[in-house]
C-alpha cells in the first residue's frame, strides 16, 4: 500500500525531550506515563509501551522523535497526547532518536 504525499505531510514528527517518566498502575500491560518537552511547542504526555526495553534513569533526559498532532487517546486513565517513535520486533523495540543533540521542537522529514 502507498501513502499519498498529502497524506504524510499531515504528520508533524518533532524532536522532543524526556523529563519525566512515572508507572501508570491502571495499565493491564506494562506502561509509563512519559512528560516530554517540545520546547515552543510545550510539552505533552504519553503512555508508552517501553517499560520491558527501557528503565525510567535511561529515558530522563533522553531526546526522541514523536508525532505530536495524534488525536488525544486515554489510555489506562491517562490522556496519552503523542507518540515515541520506535522500531520493533517481537523481542525487542529501539526508540528512534536523532544521531546529535538538536534542538528540542525541531521538524522531523
Amino acid at each position: 500500500m502507498t501513502v499519498p504525499y498529502d497524506a504524510f505531510a499531515q504528520l508533524d514528527i518533532r524532536i522532543g525531550k524526556i523529563i519525566e517518566v512515572s508507572d501508570i498502575p491502571l495499565a493491564r500491560k506494562p506502561l509509563y506515563r512519559i512528560i516530554v518537552d517540545f520546547g515552543e511547542g510545550g510539552t505533552k504526555q504519553c503512555a508508552a509501551g517501553i517499560k520491558a526495553y527501557y528503565p525510567p534513569e535511561k529515558l530522563v533526559g533522553r531526546q526522541v522523535a514523536a508525532l505530536v498532532n495524534l488525536e488525544p487517546r486515554s489510555i489506562a486513565g491517562v490522556i496519552s497526547e503523542c507518540m515515541l517513535l520506535a522500531s520493533f520486533t517481537d523481542t525487542d523495540l529501539a526508540l528512534l532518536v536523532p544521531d546529535k543533540e538538536m534542538q528540542v521542537g525541531c521538524k522531523v522529514a
